[in-house]
């Protein structure tokens, strides 16, 4: 497994949480984070790119979640605030060595070729 995440856990509706990708093992443009909560399909999150930064944001998570990359890290940061508990679900992070963040991020999950095992998020009272 070349992308390690970390940082999952059980918080109350209304805290936050942060999760932690290493992706110091890979190169990559595209770096982001996805979800997949029992019984539905795969999601977008977040992306980011490593050239330029820009982010892209699903629209479930804007405002509420920050995705960055510290320059001179190979870790990607997924800040979550304001959890509900509809942000229940396996958050997995994935990167490609050619393709880019952006407004399409969502469509490419099958075409990424890096993953990681997944952080488990429960928001539950």
């Amino acid at each position: 497994v070349q992308l390690v995440e970390s940082g999952g856990g059980l918080v109350e509706p209304g805290g936050s949480l942060r999760l932690s990708c290493d992706a110091s093992r890979i190169n990559y443009r595209g770096i982001g984070w996805f979800r997949q909560a029992p019984g539905k399909d795969r999601e977008e999150v977040a992306c980011i790119n490593y050239h330029d930064g820009s982010r892209h944001y699903a629209d479930a998570v804007k405002g509420r979640f920050t995705i960055s990359r510290l320059n001179g890290e190979d870790i990607v940061y997924l800040q979550m605030n304001s959890l509900v508990i509809e942000d229940t679900a396996v958050y997995y992070c994935a990167a490609d060595p050619v393709l880019v963040c952006g407004e399409s991020w969502h469509m490419v999950p099958k075409y990424l070729e890096h993953w990681g095992h997944g952080t488990p998020v429960n928001v539950s009272s």
